[in-house]
């Protein structure tokens, strides 16, 4: 293991966490393990039996926390307010350091068993559901999108009943690595049982571990400082999901924290076609998370969270924090697809003009989303590539020539790209409802689990081809290098 300093979460205390005790589960079978992320964090060498006694059954890891801890924190859901939630199927089980760039990581989990804030559910996943996840991370991770990562998933062989999936089903437990699990509902919850003390105490510990610009700000400048750096991350990520054709389906503010980063992921969906109502959740029967509607779901959680720094700050100075949302949504727009694209941004209104326009023209033609990505990466530089794609009769229509002129007079950022065996495919790899529900049905039916690594192994290679930094992560962060 790298070296590293005691966890930062056990200073805080029990006013912000339960220690709990692990779920014993009656079988371990190891169906994924991210050594890409291992070797970051010092846990490469673990061989099998380790891994399984550190990630299945909960074994601390030396010099790491001693007990998991069940994080506390309220939340709206759908904009209902929530105080009976909290880490109810889960735990942080340790904090490392990134041996790139030094960064905290959190190990957190899913499925791990019962805690305080189980509210009598059985604290269990479902191993579809483990297998969803991390096809969910990877498939980000690949378009750029500054994402937890799966760490691992091991089957526990117990046979769970859900109400809304055939039952009974297999039962797994995950573990996620990620930068935080500060989430916006933690302040809430705080502010709603009026501890101004615990407010200022984890402000000061996000500040410090990860915005150290402001932790040394006077105290009445930190909490508006806090949110407009939350803000701007925030509008970041949201046009991150925007540009990889992603749908969260779950935009509380119990899921969304501090650091800009995108996860847990319950019900999601990447596009098949550009539709700005397209739902993720089956129960969004109002379409409130839909995808047009996402960067609207963040700024009103953003909301949300400045409303629980009001007993720190003022009213004016918090609102005029959030108000550096919308334009840093809409340049990260911008960026966002342009990076998808492979483009050099010119710099001005046009760029956003263009993407806009290059949005209607697929939502009018109904273009495939992913394929549309693939096919205009680099420009000009790959328009023989356009050609031969399946879509090819709607990039010679009459409709697509104006958007076609300006793509060809753009100038492509590193166009060596597409010398990557990914770009002489005729099709990218992509992961709409109907291939994640072919990988789980081979899992399902046969136990076969080729087609989840064939997968995986075809997002990995997207990931390399594209060579994407996340948008929304902070500078000096190291992403994962092509592999």
């Amino acid at each position: 293991m790298t070296d590293s300093p005691p966890p930062p979460a056990a200073s805080l205390g029990e006013d912000f966490s339960v220690a709990v005790q692990p779920a014993r589960f009656p079988k371990h079978v190891l169906r994924f393990r991210n050594d890409r992320w291992a070797g970051r964090v010092g846990l490469a060498a673990l061989d099998g039996e380790a891994w399984t006694e550190h990630f299945g059954r909960f074994a601390p890891l030396p010099d790491n926390l001693a007990e998991p801890l069940a994080l506390a924190y309220h939340g709206h859901q759908f904009r209902v307010y929530n105080p009976d939630i909290g880490d109810g199927r889960g735990f942080l089980f340790a904090q490392l350091r990134d041996g790139r760039d030094g960064r905290l990581l959190d190990l957190g989990t899913k499925g791990s068993g019962t805690t305080p804030f189980s509210r009598g559910g059985d604290g269990r996943l479902t191993l579809k559901g483990g297998v969803r996840e991390v096809l969910a991370t990877e498939g980000l991770e690949a378009l750029g999108v500054y994402t937890s990562k799966s760490f691992s998933l091991i089957e526990t062989g117990e046979a769970l009943l859900r109400g809304d999936e055939p039952s009974p089903t297999r039962s797994a437990v995950l573990v996620r690595l990620s930068h935080s699990h500060i989430r916006f509902g933690a302040f809430q919850r705080l502010a709603f049982l009026l501890n101004v003390e615990g407010i200022e105490t984890l402000l000061d510990h996000a500040c410090a571990l990860h915005f150290p610009q402001l932790a040394e700000l006077p105290r009445e400048e930190k909490p508006p400082a806090f949110l407009r750096a939350v803000a701007v991350r925030s509008a970041r990520l949201a046009a991150s999901w925007m540009a990889a054709g992603f749908v969260h389906g779950v935009l509380n503010t119990d899921n969304m924290n501090v650091t800009g980063e995108s996860f847990d992921y319950g019900p999601w969906r990447f596009l098949p076609k550009v539709d700005p109502g397209f739902t993720a959740a089956y129960f969004d029967h109002a379409g409130l998370y839909a995808y047009g509607r996402q960067a609207e779901a963040v700024l009103w959680n953003l909301g949300q969270l400045g409303g629980a720094l009001l007993p720190l700050s003022g009213e004016d100075a918090l609102n005029e924090a959030l108000g550096a949302f919308p334009a840093a949504y809409q340049e990260a727009v911008a960026d966002a697809f342009f990076a998808r694209l492979g483009l050099t941004r010119g710099g001005g209104e046009e760029d956003g003009a263009f993407v806009q326009d290059l949005l209607r023209w697929m939502q009018m033609s109904g273009a495939p989303f992913e394929q549309t990505m693939f096919d205009l990466f680099c420009g000009k530089a790959g328009t023989a590539r356009r050609a031969a794609s399946p879509s090819a009769a709607l990039y010679a229509a009459a409709a697509f020539a104006p958007l076609a002129e300006r793509l060809d007079a753009m100038k492509p950022e590193r166009p060596e790209r597409l010398d990557a065996p990914y770009f002489a495919r005729p099709e990218p790899e992509t992961l709409v409802i109907e291939e994640v529900e072919r990988v789980w049905d081979r899992i399902d039916e046969a136990d076969d689990w080729s087609a989840f690594e064939e997968k995986i192994a075809g997002l990995r290679e997207a990931g390399a081809a594209y060579d994407l930094r996340p948008l929304s992560a902070p500078e000096g962060h190291v992403p994962m290098a092509p592999r």
